[in-house]
């Protein structure tokens, strides 16, 4: 897998190459761009990138003093983008939707569609199932007590943990292949709990989502309609807060619609790249 060094760290990703349009790919927390293995070979006309992005699942870890925050996040997804030089991006986020701070923080030149699938807005960082873990991650060896749960069957499966990303279920094959890289290196147990415990405050968070209006090229968000972590009224709160938003709600899928309903999250990913 190539990997790019930005100044935050490495950053692997995959690219499926090509000289079609371009989309790239964000993935949600202890996950990476596995996340769309179903909905890529779908979209076989565009160059279609996911980067592995300092949230637990990396296998190299970041510098020491890498920002991991929602906004330091974001801004390194910007650095990525900068440094392959990819402009009129369709940036494609779903679970995770910090990469919308590259808007607060100036740093969205380079996006010029974008689609937010059933992910954090607002002041749901972390959403709620997700607050528990984040709370642990606050204390001394949190981290380390987490990361021994990530191979539980519960934490894997039940709709009260990690279960509740996907109606279909994740295969445990691909659990411990996401969950490795934090149990195995203290380094990416470090990033993990940098991340987890760097949203801002819900006063803060409010306050830098107003500033998403002043993105005016278009915005596709797409929900599932059974979503149990991102409540479906943000869809409508997004499609208000962007000038040029449409949306799209799915049926019969929980948060991680590429999993679920990859072919419905194709065939919108398409229909709106290809809008003039």
């Amino acid at each position: 897998m190539p990997s790019v060094e930005l100044p935050a760290g490495p950053i692997a990703y995959q690219d499926t190459g090509g000289d079609g349009p371009v989309m790239v790919f964000g993935h949600g927390l202890l996950m990476d761009g596995r996340q769309w293995r179903k909905v890529l070979p779908l979209l076989p006309e565009y160059r279609c990138i996911t980067p592995t992005l300092p949230l637990g699942a990396h296998t190299d870890p970041m510098n020491h003093d890498a920002d991991l925050t929602e906004t330091g996040v974001a801004c390194i997804l910007a650095d990525f983008l900068d440094a392959l030089g990819l402009d009129d991006v369709t940036l494609v986020l779903n679970d995770w939707g910090g990469g919308q701070f590259m808007i607060s923080e100036g740093r969205d030149k380079r996006i010029g569609k974008l689609v937010l699938a059933s992910c954090t807005a607002f002041d749901n960082y972390p959403p709620k199932p997700a607050r528990p873990a984040a709370l642990l991650c606050r204390m001394p060896g949190g981290g380390w007590i987490l990361t021994r749960m990530l191979g539980t069957k519960f934490f894997r499966h039940n709709p009260k943990a990690y279960g509740v990303l996907s109606k279909s279920g994740i295969p445990d094959a691909l659990f411990d292949e996401w969950f490795r890289p934090a149990v195995e290196d203290a380094a990416i147990r470090r990033d993990l709990v940098k991340f987890a415990t760097g949203a801002p405050s819900r006063r803060r968070l409010l306050e830098m989502s107003e500033k998403m209006r002043t993105f005016t090229r278009p915005v596709l968000v797409v929900w599932a309609r059974e979503d149990r972590m991102m409540p479906l009224a943000h869809a409508d709160r997004l499609v208000d807060l962007y000038p040029d938003a449409t949306k799209v709600v799915i049926d019969d899928s929980w948060t991680l619609i590429p999993e679920d309903q990859p072919q419905a999250m194709a065939d919108a990913l398409r229909v709106f790249a290809s809008q003039k």
